[in-house]
């Protein structure tokens, strides 16, 4: 009878063990998470299980909406999270793990698709993200990206278009006139918050648009009133 108390012991001990060791990729057997958030081009918040997690895209890196040491967001930020925000409309993502499956700040390190499609592809295609962060052994599609990195280069296209902006190190601040310049051609439309916390947009021909610092800038008025903006009234 002892012995087969401590057989049934042993086998509910490996029972727990393993489910103990069940990784995120197996907690969802479909791997298909609705989205939550968008947080950055490279960055968005899911509902893993009824817990909201931070996915980071492998390999990539896009610029900052909300850089620390900037008066603002970083050129083709903006453009990269609304790029994001666009592909995931459709309020799903698929994620796939490498080898490694969270960073030292606890989010979720994923390969990011909507119907098969890549994110980091896609970003890397349309020159609003850099190959980065290689860090085996998450190195999958490494080759892949530099390729389409690359391309990208090719046709000067995004943080491409830029001279010295893109590089291994990040994205450089140093080249003022062409950050400046690039500021300029990507707001067109700038987004304020009044004292009242009223959000208003000031197009260029408006009487306060020169004087205006925008909090976000806006490609078209459609977009501004998208993010709940108003048009200003002069």
């Amino acid at each position: 009878m002892k012995i087969v108390k401590y057989m049934i012991q042993i086998c509910l001990l490996i029972v727990l063990c393993s489910c103990a060791s069940t990784s995120i990729e197996e907690s969802n057997s479909e791997n298909t998470v609705p989205v939550i958030k968008i947080i950055d081009g490279d960055t968005i918040k899911v509902d893993l299980n009824g817990k909201e997690e931070s996915v980071r895209f492998l390999l990539i890196d896009t610029p900052e909406t909300n850089h620390p040491r900037m008066n603002g967001p970083q050129p083709f930020g903006l453009e990269a999270k609304k790029f994001t925000a666009n592909f995931f409309s459709k309020g799903k993502a698929e994620l796939e793990l490498d080898v490694s499956e969270r960073d030292k700040y606890g989010r979720i390190l994923a390969y990011v698709y909507v119907d098969g499609v890549s994110i980091q592809e896609a970003l890397l295609k349309e020159g609003l993200a850099r190959v980065a962060y290689i860090y085996p052994p998450n190195t999958r599609y490494v080759e892949k990206y530099q390729q389409l990195q690359k391309e990208a280069q090719k046709l000067g296209i995004g943080i491409w278009s830029i001279e010295n902006y893109a590089s291994e190190e990040g994205f450089n601040s140093n080249n003022k006139e062409s950050l400046n310049s690039a500021k300029n051609q990507s707001c067109h439309i700038k987004g304020n918050i009044n004292s009242k916390g009223e959000k208003i947009y000031h197009v260029p021909s408006g009487l306060y648009y020169e004087r205006t610092k925008e909090e976000e800038c806006f490609q078209t008025e459609a977009d501004a009133i998208e993010a709940g903006y108003r048009k200003s009234k002069r």
